[in-house]
């Protein structure tokens, strides 16, 4: 196995000086050397080929029995300095102090075609940051974040990629929902790879702590590893680089919202600094459209971290990364500014996601933005799954002489297989969905757009596959059970997600009654 190992981030920035791999506080540094515990008998259990090419692998490396022992956590290989990254955050809203690679473990940085990534793996074992916890992942969150890393990729939503996943012959204790029900469940460890695992957090705490020393060092290096077109550290390349954090964290959370996506808990330590999606745990897809809908069981209550709100949260998050990067540029009015990235960036990418979900070929503020909003609002009125309408509505139409004799119901019935419930949709309902349906009549005849071109318009940006969370849930138990194969046939049908695949069309299907409120399927925990 030939991979080009490199270590610029433990070469370039301070280290922990204690070599203990005991839980505390680690000051004055950005990484703590630790090394993966080994694993009773790893076995790799699926891969995606795409991430393996990408980072120089191949087919015949991945079968390799060494494979599975180097990224199951049983072999460091040469090249490899494996670390635990030191950082902070704000946690749903409340500063939290240190936090760190508590179940992650990077192998070290890969150079390959020009390109930096770094391999990261998730559930190998304790580190200085672990808070009392035993560093491993079970199976089911494993499986989670594998597929939805590739999914997420697929669909073209920025995010961290998977590159295997690894169970690894032992059990791991977890209390599902914190209800006192612990049980042993199988372990596994997901291969994480991005540019860069670099946080919000990972400038916040030495902020915190008022180590000016080791946030210069950091941002210093950000700017010549990851933004070398900014220039050194100066003032003015932290607030160019605050300002591109901030736009390309509002595209991403448009991209969130397009899909229907929620992260679940986007806590500031979860925050990339290369707008990526990242630590993917108690996420999930949207079913029926609901913009208060929120899949972590701990944020229930709250709803912090709720569909609708992300975009809020993630100016929140922006503004205490920027609040840590004070220190380095010593002007409030300028982060401010920078800030506003934010603002501009999210208006013209939601505007942009709003006319492609709708088939326009441009955004009109005055007549869009109230459509869109009304939609919402029909679209919450009676169940309606999200994924299905959109994908339906590419298909709608209705000539303009046609219009004024149109029932509410024949406008309506072309996206009614959508609706989870049709019959508990009332007259009152009907006649809601008529008078939007003919609202976005006018203003298809007023775009312009032939019905052919703006089908494939929307269906270039509406998916038709998504991983819902019962798939994902189905998978996982035949998994337990022993049988990974729905693993590889759900990363399949998910790297085409705008495509029909005939024959995958139950793939596509709303969520089925039985999985409203089961475990997995409707919510989760941070457990894993």
């Amino acid at each position: 196995m030939q991979l080009n190992w490199d270590d610029k981030f433990v070469r370039d920035l301070p280290g922990d000086p204690e070599t203990r791999n005991a839980t505390r506080q680690v000051f004055g540094a950005a990484w703590s050397a630790v090394t993966p515990t080994p694993v009773a008998a790893p076995r790799v259990l699926a891969w995606s080929p795409e991430v393996a090419r990408m980072v120089g692998l191949r087919d015949h490396d991945i079968t390799d029995p060494w494979f599975a022992q180097a990224f199951g956590g049983n072999l460091v290989l040469d090249g490899m300095r494996p670390y635990a990254a030191c950082y902070g955050g704000h946690q749903f809203g409340h500063w939290a102090g240190q936090l760190g690679d508590g179940r992650a473990i990077t192998l070290g940085e890969v150079v390959e075609a020009g390109q930096r990534y770094e391999l990261q793996l998730k559930g190998a074992g304790p580190t200085p940051y672990s808070r009392r916890a035993d560093g491993r992942a079970v199976l089911r969150s494993s499986i989670r974040e594998f597929l939805c890393s590739e999914a997420m990729h697929h669909l073209g939503v920025p995010t961290t990629r998977a590159l295997s996943l690894v169970t690894t012959g032992d059990k791991v204790v977890r209390d599902m929902f914190y209800d006192g029900n612990a049980a042993a469940e199988p372990g596994a460890i997901v291969c994480r790879v991005a540019p860069s695992f670099l946080r919000f957090g990972s400038f916040q705490i030495h902020a915190a702590r008022q180590d000016e020393d080791t946030l210069r060092q950091l941002m210093a290096y950000t700017l010549e590893t990851h933004f070398p077109a900014l220039g050194p550290l100066s003032k003015e390349s932290v607030l160019a680089f605050l300002e591109w954090v901030a736009r390309a964290t509002a595209v991403m959370v448009a991209h969130w919202m397009r899909v229907g996506f929620v992260h679940g808990v986007m806590n500031t330590d979860n925050m990339s600094i290369l707008g990526l999606t990242i630590d993917y745990g108690p996420y999930g897809w949207i079913d029926a459209f609901d913009t208060d809908w929120t899949p972590n069981t701990t944020d229930e209550a709250q709803g912090r971290y709720r569909f609708g709100y992300q975009p809020a949260i993630a100016e929140w998050n922006l503004t205490r990364f920027a609040e840590s990067l004070y220190p380095l540029v010593g002007d409030v009015d300028a982060l401010g500014k920078a800030l506003a990235g934010f603002d501009d960036a999210w208006t013209e990418a939601s505007r942009e996601m709003i006319a492609g979900k709708l088939g326009l070929s441009e955004y009109d503020p005055a007549i869009d933005g109230p459509l869109w909003d009304d939609l919402g609002e029909n679209l919450e009125r009676v169940e309606t799954d999200m994924t299905l309408f959109f994908r339906a509505l590419a298909d709608w139409s209705t000539s303009a002489d046609h219009l004024p004799t149109a029932s509410a119901e024949e406008l309506l019935a072309p996206v009614r297989h959508a609706l989870y419930a049709p019959d508990a949709c009332s007259p009152a309902d009907v006649e809601s969905w008529g008078h939007w349906f003919r609202r976005y009549a006018r203003r298809l005849e007023a775009d312009g757009r032939t019905a052919d071109a703006r089908a494939a318009a929307m269906n270039a940006v509406n998916p038709k596959y998504v991983l819902r969370n019962y798939l994902a849930q189905e998978a996982i138990e035949l998994a337990e059970k022993g049988d990974a194969a729905r693993i590889t046939e759900l990363l399949d049908v998910l790297r085409t997600p705008y495509d029909e695949q005939p024959s995958r069309e139950h793939f596509a299907a709303k969520r089925p009654e039985w999985a409203r409120d089961k475990p997995g399927c409707s919510a989760l925990s941070c457990s894993s």
